[in-house]
């Protein structure tokens, strides 16, 4: 199984998951002729995806979806108040054929010929939103952001992962002190905005096991926060954690804005490694 975020924060989200001939994204919050690039670019044809599997329905997570769609009949799954949302908001994404639709329920399994996804509840402000963590040959992969918080369910959720793609959306100070009005700075500080550079490591340091090889820093905000920041204030705790229980540290890095990062897995091969050199 690799994972490679293709584009990751406010402006847009896409993650592409494949394990074999199996290929998935998470979202399609960015053109699908950016896409179809980022896709190429890591030896995989949009054609080839067997899916696209929806967080939930704000813009920065569904641009390209439409187009992707239509243009090569991608099955599209999400809880039906995300599909609603998508369909009937202000989304600007245009008529789907119903056929492509599919309903997933926080806790469902999908099979994907090898390749399986689970559907976990978030908090955010958004109709039912979800996160996806995957399995695949004994291998585990966790994805989460878009929320406010985590519990229990969360943690439980994530558990043995040896990738974690985690929210670290914005530093709380370069948030208060910024130019966002008073209202924006409350919603993505509660329990339904975004995780901080500090409860991300926090969440971190309460999943860590032998087993976690690859920690991806993602949906950072441009305006409220840097990678630099992220990086080391989660770097400097998870640092910690593993020191005081004689772990290991897993590899650590942020996901890029607008290009794709660096894939990571267990099936990458030297020519797609050569792709991210």
């Amino acid at each position: 199984m690799r994972l490679c975020a293709i584009a990751s924060g406010s402006s847009g989200n896409c993650v592409y998951v494949g394990h074999g001939r199996t290929h998935l994204l998470v979202d399609a919050g960015i053109s699908g002729k950016r896409i179809e690039q980022a896709l190429e670019s890591i030896g995989t044809a949009a054609g080839d995806l067997k899916g696209i599997l929806i967080t939930h329905e704000h813009s920065d997570h569904i641009q390209g979806i439409g187009v992707l769609a239509r243009r090569y009949g991608i099955p599209l799954y999400g809880t039906a108040e995300t599909l609603c949302g998508m369909l009937k908001g202000k989304t600007n994404i245009g008529r789907i054929p119903e056929e492509l639709l599919h309903e997933v329920k926080p806790g469902e399994t999908l099979w994907f010929d090898g390749l399986i996804a689970k559907a976990h509840s978030v908090s955010h402000d958004a109709a039912n939103p979800v996160c996806y963590t995957f399995e695949a040959g004994g291998k585990k992969a966790s994805m989460v952001t878009d929320l406010g918080m985590y519990d229990r369910s969360i943690l439980d959720a994530v558990a043995d992962s040896e990738i974690l793609y985690l929210e670290s959306n914005h530093d709380v100070n370069m948030l208060m002190v910024g130019s966002y009005p008073y209202y924006l700075k409350q919603r993505i500080l509660g329990e339904r905005g975004h995780l901080s550079n500090d409860t991300a490591a926090k969440l971190l340091c309460e999943v860590l096991h032998p087993g976690l090889k690859h920690v991806i820093l993602a949906h950072l905000s441009k305006e409220n926060n840097l990678p630099e920041l992220a990086y080391e204030t989660v770097r400097i705790e998870l640092q910690a954690a593993a020191d005081r229980r004689g772990l290991p540290m897993p590899e650590l890095f942020v996901a890029e804005r607008d290009v794709p990062s660096r894939a990571v897995g267990t099936e990458i091969i030297a020519e797609q490694l050569e792709l991210f050199a």
